[in-house]
Order: C-alpha cells, then structure tokens, then sequence
C-alpha cells in the first residue's frame, strides 16, 4: 500500500489459479484472503491501541504501566508471553509486545472512545474496493470491557488484511485515513481522506515500530533489512486448541518515492 497515496500497489492471496481453467478450481483457491478474508489481527493491533492512546491523551510515551502481575477483567486473566516484573513504559510495551500493557493503555482510552477511532479507521465496516470480493469485519454490537482490553491486542474482533494495512498507514504515516484503492489516482481524484492522528502521534507510532525491528530484544528482528529503514510489529492469533493458527507481519518502509506499507500473512492448513 503506497501510505500517501492508499493505492494498492501489489496484492496475492494464495493458493491461486490458472484462470484458463477455472472450471477446476476449488473454492479454496478461489477465496481471495487479502480483501475478503476476515481474521484476528492479534499484536499487531497493539500498533493501533499505541496510536488511539496518545492521541487521545490517555498516555504519553514516557508513561509506565505496571504489568509484573496478570491482569483479571471479568472471567478473562490477561498474561504476557514473556512476563516482566517491573512497569514498562509505552514504546517498551509495543517492542515487547506486552498484552498485559496494552490492556491498561486501552481501559484509559475507554470503550466510548475506542470503538470511534475503530470506526473512523474504517475496522467496522466494508471497504469500498473496486471488487466485489470484500467482506464486513466481525466486531461485537456491545463494546463491554471485555471486548476494550481484548480489542486492544488484536482478538475479538476480525477483519480483512486490507483493513489493516489502511488503518495502519494512517497510524504510522501522514495520520490521514485514506480510502483504499486497486487503481492507480488520477490528478483529478479527490479520494476520502480523515485526519485522525497528528504528526507528532505518527512520529512517535514509527519510533516504535522501528524499534520492535532494530531493538534485540524485539518482536520483529529478523525483518532487519540492510539498506532499507523497516519499523513493523508482529501478530499472532491461535486456534481452539491452543496451536498456532495464523501469524502476520505488518510493517513500513520509506523508498524514493514514497513510504510503502506491507502487510504479510501465513495462514495454518491441515498436516502443516
């Protein structure tokens, strides 16, 4: 996705097919994932939670939220992967990629609040793609404090990787949701544009992605590229039996042209 523009420079949704056959082919290969596709995000939601939160005011980046202890919200005991016992502050949160923060982060934000900013990021409704394969995510019709601290690191609600990619170049680039597109912007077009976050959110938001890349200890190490400035953050979502079910990979480069925004998904079959 070219972030200034929202042009879809380049989309795959595998396994494909030879179209000169069609008639062979199962639905399977027909299902285009990267736009009708409809799945958890999991961390890589913690980009979004991170932006909403400093821009709504409910933390600054140097703010600390104490997460040594798992944190109990109704029946749900919310845990961290890799536990730290001392309070981590905003960018340590995303680097680490601590649930357990980025609950806290969204119970300041408030349900109220978060479901707008889902809502103008376009996470509540259907893309208005130039195809008809695009779907309406799953989100639920109450936002109770469960679905606040759950959305907040990417499960109970379920969208396309279009979706994401739109809403996350709003959050790490010009702060501007743009309306998506498969076709290249004429001069004259004049495409849906909503201000969301201000330049010194967005500024922040890439710092952070940047480190969850270049940081030892980050989440996304092994997309450090030489000679390219990368900033992304990793997801995961499980199945039903505890196994792993989908992962994702969303991240930014800047190029000569413009900053390029990629989202990459590998989803689990059945026998691996």
């Amino acid at each position: 996705l070219d972030i200034k523009t929202g042009e879809m420079l380049a989309v795959a949704s595998l396994p494909d097919f030879n179209p000169n056959q069609f008639s062979i082919v199962n639905d399977n290969a027909r299902f285009n994932r990267a736009t009708k596709g409809l799945y958890e995000m999991g961390s890589t939601f913690k980009v979004l939670n991170t932006a909403i939160a400093l821009e709504s005011g409910a933390a600054t980046t140097n703010q600390r939220f104490e997460v040594s202890k798992p944190l109990r919200v109704s029946r749900f005991t919310i845990t961290d992967y890799h536990p730290h016992n001392k309070p981590l502050n905003v960018p340590e949160i995303l680097v680490y990629s601590s649930n357990i923060g980025s609950a806290l982060m969204a119970e300041a934000v408030g349900a109220k609040t978060q479901r707008a900013y889902m809502n103008k990021l376009g996470l509540l409704d259907r893309l208005e793609l130039e195809i008809p394969e695009v779907s309406r995510p799953l989100s639920p019709k109450r936002w109770h404090r469960t679905t606040t601290v759950t959305v907040s690191y990417g499960h109970g609600i379920s969208i396309s990787p279009a979706h994401l990619a739109s809403a996350v170049a709003a959050a790490s680039g010009t702060g501007e949701w743009i309306q998506p597109t498969l076709l290249k912007r004429q001069s004259d077009d004049t495409p849906l544009r909503l201000r969301i976050f201000s330049e010194d959110t967005t500024r922040a938001v890439r710092s952070m992605m940047r480190l969850v890349v270049s940081h030892a200890d980050g989440t996304g190490k092994f997309a450090e590229a030489r000679g390219y400035m990368v900033g992304g953050k990793t997801g995961t979502a499980e199945d039903g039996e505890g196994g792993l079910d989908h992962a994702w990979f969303v991240c930014f480069t800047p190029s000569e042209k413009s900053e390029l925004l990629i989202v990459a998904f590998a989803q689990n079959t059945p026998g691996g």
